[in-house]
């Protein structure tokens, strides 16, 4: 026996059950075509609601989406989905998917909360845990999309995210168009380099607030910021969305203004968003055709 094998280490079985864990995760991941981690080093700058209505926009494309919330301390996508009253099933040593869709299906920490105001205090290792369950032990089937919600920072939630997906996934950095979070969001930017994923754009919400009244956008946080922030980085910028009263709304009734209002200028914002990384997929796809 070389001296790199532990047949006769007193760990061995650790060893086993870490290598059965990495092939079931291995396993779950490799039916997954696209894995997108929605990233911000800023909290508040909507980063939730991008994310939720990149899947929404991605499953309306005819994609099939899996969308994870591992904000362990503030789950906010049953919520925006209006799927707080959701409750999982367990099959075998799995959990179902809550769907939201036909093409969207959903995971999040809220769904596991009896009381949605209990608080939930818990070191490093224990979300790294739940965020391994949601990847491995969730029969999410086969995906084009996996989309990661993250909490703001650059912490336990995106690094565990990063190092259980590997450097195959990719990052959206979200920020707003004023210094103060584009410092901030920055460090995501850092952050993705140093774990060498890579960064598909940044996209600037709140960029401008559409008056519901005349319809004209007036810069409340300033605006281009995130466009500066990316050509600075050298990445793509993926494009603005507006501050918007009928998004606001929207999202406290748990709705996707991609649903219900397909020419505001909101949707057609996301749109714009979410065209390059359905290309993404589009240029997978033939290249897994070329001979």
């Amino acid at each position: 026996m070389s001296e790199n094998q532990c047949g006769s280490c007193s760990s061995q079985g650790s060893c086993q059950d870490a290598e059965n864990k990495d092939r079931k995760l291995n396993a779950a991941m490799c039916r997954v075509k696209n894995k997108i981690v929605v990233l911000s080093g800023k909290g508040g700058v909507g980063k939730s609601s991008v994310a939720v209505n990149i899947a929404v926009g991605l499953a309306q494309a005819g994609k099939k989406v899996g969308l994870i919330d591992v904000d362990v301390h503030g789950p906010s996508v049953p919520r925006l989905l209006n799927l707080s009253l959701a409750k999982l099933r367990a099959a075998d040593d799995s959990l179902e998917p809550v769907p939201w869709s036909p093409n969207l299906s959903v995971m999040s920490l809220g769904f596991l909360i009896p009381n949605k105001e209990d608080s939930v205090i818990w070191r490093g290792p224990v979300k790294m845990s739940l965020i391994r369950q949601f990847l491995e032990d969730v029969t999410w089937g086969d995906l084009d999309y996996l989309i990661v919600d993250c909490p703001p920072g650059t912490g336990d939630e995106p690094l565990s995210v990063m190092q259980l997906l590997g450097q195959e996934a990719r990052a959206v950095i979200v920020t707003t168009p004023q210094d103060l979070a584009v410092d901030d969001v920055r460090r995501s930017i850092n952050f993705c380099r140093q774990t060498k994923n890579p960064i598909l754009g940044v996209v600037e919400n709140m960029s401008g607030f559409i008056c519901p009244h005349c319809r004209e956008t007036v810069d409340i946080f300033h605006s281009g910021g995130g466009e500066r922030l990316a050509r600075e980085s050298n990445i793509p910028f993926l494009g603005r969305i507006p501050l918007d009263p009928k998004m606001v709304r929207a999202a406290d009734q748990g709705q996707s203004l991609l649903e219900s209002d397909e020419e505001n200028p909101t949707t057609r914002a996301f749109r714009a968003v979410i065209k390059p990384l359905l290309e993404i997929s589009e240029a997978s796809e033939e290249e897994k055709a070329q001979p």
